[in-house]
């Protein structure tokens, strides 16, 4: 069942990203985003998504942002699908109900960042209907290049 994340759900939330190798300085801040989420304390409207599985809880989860200053285009942060659940079509079930809620929200276009060198998670969100839009050059550190992708949402 995918639903809107629940204060409940942040532990587990926590976990999952911890499952697919985040840091713990990564964990730390998403932990206090969702935090700040929950508080009413961001100047942005973001949601988050829950993959919730009727016997494991919460094990997949999705963030998304706006980006300031634009026209209803919006990045995705975070999709994240437990490991042990991965290969079921979980991740592009989240991915498409996070597209459909911003539809409904008046979305223009969602933007979604990868490392180059996770040609799994590239193929992913092209055979979802991404494009890729653009490459930068060691932007996290030298050789480890960011990959832009592109989807229009609502071509109005």
């Amino acid at each position: 069942m995918i639903r809107p994340t629940k204060p409940e759900d942040a532990a587990a939330l926590i976990a999952v990203a911890n499952t697919i190798g985040f840091q713990p300085n990564e964990l730390e801040a998403l932990g206090k985003m969702l935090a700040d989420y929950f508080d009413g304390n961001t100047d942005s409207d973001p949601f988050w998504i829950t993959d919730d599985d009727d016997k494991d809880g919460p094990v997949g989860v999705a963030y998304c942002e706006p980006e300031r200053m634009t026209d209803q285009t919006w990045n995705l942060q975070l999709i994240a699908i437990r490991p042990d659940h991965q290969g079921q079509g979980r991740g592009g079930k989240l991915l498409r109900y996070v597209e459909e809620t911003l539809k409904a929200r008046g979305g223009r276009m969602l933007l979604v960042e990868t490392l180059a060198s996770l040609e799994g998670t590239r193929t992913f969100y092209t055979k979802c209907g991404y494009k890729e839009e653009a490459r930068i050059r060691d932007f996290y550190t030298a050789g480890a290049d960011k990959i832009v992708f592109r989807k229009v949402l609502n071509a109005d």
